[in-house]
């Protein structure tokens, strides 16, 4: 019998790792995906002794190619069918854009806009036929313009903007489609994009697993965005009142002191 399943991607550790545990707890059968097989089978054993039932895993290097290929392959191997997939793997870079590393930006782009379109895309059949969900991981980063981290900002605004769109296109047919928008989140993220978060950071700062648990609720509910935390959701309100030239200049002092 075909087993239905929710596809998390960047799942070894963070937000990922969080949300993994969170719907393995309200009883969903789910596939793990991130590099480090380590860091998987540790959260799998992790998640099974406490009674829920064992992910499956699949080591899959997202930013290579032929990545999304091998992850519904793996799937046919299982004879699963995704019922939600949860869009979070992404990083993001600190710096000039115009002097970090052109391939490692273009390969940002990559794993940040397009595997994640193409997971939703690729799946989008199953998910109609299930009556499933999306979770995509966005950033209140989506809402700004990002000077310093010029290209992560744009990424996160093409998540939200899809994200929105496929909510119009697919909620009709029965699918739950929602964006997850946290502010900072102590993770490895901040090491990998190459800054040390600031007071605006402690402003915003929400442990990932109460991100994890705002963003399930959220799918749960059916809603089309999720700002966790009161700092995060009092953003998108200010910003419809501040001149677009003042919110570019107020985000590159702010990373300027990073």
């Amino acid at each position: 019998m075909t087993k239905r399943v929710t596809l998390i991607t960047g799942a070894s550790s963070g937000i990922g790792a969080e949300l993994a545990r969170i719907f393995a707890l309200n009883g969903a059968n789910t596939v793990l995906v991130a590099r480090r097989e380590d860091r998987l089978k540790q959260l799998a054993d992790e998640i099974a002794a406490a009674g829920h039932p064992r992910p499956a895993i699949l080591a899959c290097d997202l930013s290579a190619p032929g990545a999304c290929d091998k992850i519904e392959a793996s799937l046919k191997v299982m004879d699963a069918e995704v019922d939600t997939v949860v869009n979070n793997a992404g990083y993001g870079l600190f710096g000039e854009a115009v002097e970090l590393d052109r391939a490692q930006q273009l390969a940002m782009v990559d794993l940040n806009v397009c595997v994640l379109t193409d997971l939703t895309l690729r799946f989008a059949d199953s998910l109609v036929r299930h009556r499933g969900g999306i979770l995509n991981v966005a950033s209140i980063a989506s809402f700004l313009p990002g000077p310093r981290m010029a290209v992560y900002y744009a990424t996160k605004a093409y998540v939200l903007s899809f994200t929105e769109a496929m909510r119009g296109e697919l909620g009709p047919k029965g699918v739950r489609v929602t964006a997850l928008c946290p502010g900072t989140v102590p993770t490895e993220f901040q090491g990998v994009a190459g800054f040390k978060p600031g007071l605006d950071s402690a402003v915003l700062n929400l442990s990932a697993a109460a991100v994890a648990r705002a963003g399930y609720r959220g799918l749960m509910s059916n809603k089309r965005l999720v700002l966790p935390g009161v700092g995060v959701r009092m953003i998108p309100f200010m910003l419809r009142f501040a001149p677009r030239s003042l919110v570019l200049a107020s985000v590159a002092r702010v990373q300027q002191k990073r």
